[in-house]
């Protein structure tokens, strides 16, 4: 009995504390209570920290808020990393293309084109002819290196030097074009050239059109290297000369290339009949244009063989013995 009386004591008394607890449905109404509600929020670590308080927008809203909130973001970015519209180029490029513009228009060679940039059209053949030592190298160089800066693709065949040296060839005469011209970013600007150049070499009695045949085709059926020009410096012009060019110009015209070739004179030889060199009497019909590097003096001149009337007017040059390059006769 005294257990029972006991327990319903505690449970009263458990009661009363909860009614305390709980507010009054009559009194949260009143102005006192109203106050002190107030007062309790104004006292609160969210009222005085707005940060902490969560925001009080339905879940829908928040979903859109974050939706625009990545549409900001991807917009950002693509201003930061903007994509490269069609057909605009960046100034640096457009800097490289004025300076080699700049360079074709100043080099001498340009005289020599009368209305073709290559001076040779499809499947012909020009020659340089000199004696030893003259500048037949340097000369073909030059007009490699022209083709090179109008973004054409030069195959430079060596029959007596390794590539080593043909390269450094090249380095050379760009390097004094350059330095004549007063060029600057001249690495920028070589690096953007060497891509279209491609160095052969054979030995002399290891040289045949076939061989060449064979060597072009696995360039070109790779996608490696497609020529638009080539350069042979080396070949010897003996009496048999005659069938191999005839079949090396069908290959070069088949592919839409033409070619230039070196052919070495001698000092004690005396001309043709026609004021030509011996080496060209019986091959003449295969060129379209012979030029002759020609000592006189201090200078070395440039004259036409063969091309034409027009061709021999224009081509007024001078080689420069001390640097083998081409100028413009002052």
């Amino acid at each position: 009995m005294l257990l029972m009386v006991a327990n319903l004591y505690g449970i009263m008394a458990e009661s009363k504390r909860s009614d305390k607890l709980r507010p009054h449905p009559k009194k949260t109404g009143s102005v006192a209570y109203i106050a002190r509600a107030a007062l309790r929020q104004a006292q609160s670590p969210e009222t005085q920290n707005p940060t902490l308080r969560p925001s009080p927008v339905s879940d829908g809203q928040r979903a859109t808020e974050e939706i625009d909130s990545g549409q900001r973001t991807d917009r950002a970015q693509r201003r930061s990393h903007p994509r490269r519209p069609a057909g605009i180029i960046y100034i640096k490029e457009r800097y490289f293309i004025m300076l080699k513009n700049d360079l074709i228009l100043r080099n001498p060679l340009h005289v020599m084109a009368y209305g073709n940039d290559d001076i040779l059209s499809t499947g012909q053949f020009g020659a340089v002819l000199a004696r030893a030592g003259v500048g037949k190298t340097a000369f073909l160089v030059q007009l490699s290196l022209n083709a090179l800066l109008r973004g054409k693709n030069v195959l430079h065949i060596s029959l007596e030097d390794p590539v080593n040296k043909v390269s450094l060839w090249y380095k050379e005469v760009f390097n004094l074009i350059a330095d004549q011209y007063k060029v600057d970013q001249i690495n920028q600007l070589w690096e953007s050239v060497l891509p279209h150049r491609f160095i052969m070499t054979f030995r002399v009695e290891g040289f045949s059109v076939p061989k060449l045949q064979e060597r072009l085709a696995d360039l070109m059926e790779q996608n490696i290297f497609s020529p638009q020009m080539i350069i042979v410096d080396g070949l010897p012009f003996d009496e048999s000369v005659h069938q191999p060019l005839a079949e090396f110009k069908d290959l070069v015209d088949s592919h839409q290339m033409h070619a230039w070739f070196t052919i070495r004179t001698h000092r004690h030889e005396e001309p043709g009949p026609d004021g030509r060199p011996l080496q060209l009497e019986k091959i003449s019909d295969l060129f379209e244009v012979a030029i002759q590097l020609l000592p006189v003096g201090k200078e070395i001149h440039v004259k036409a063989v063969k091309g034409g009337e027009s061709f021999a007017e224009n081509l007024d040059l001078r080689l420069d013995p001390s640097t083998m390059l081409l100028k413009s006769r002052q």
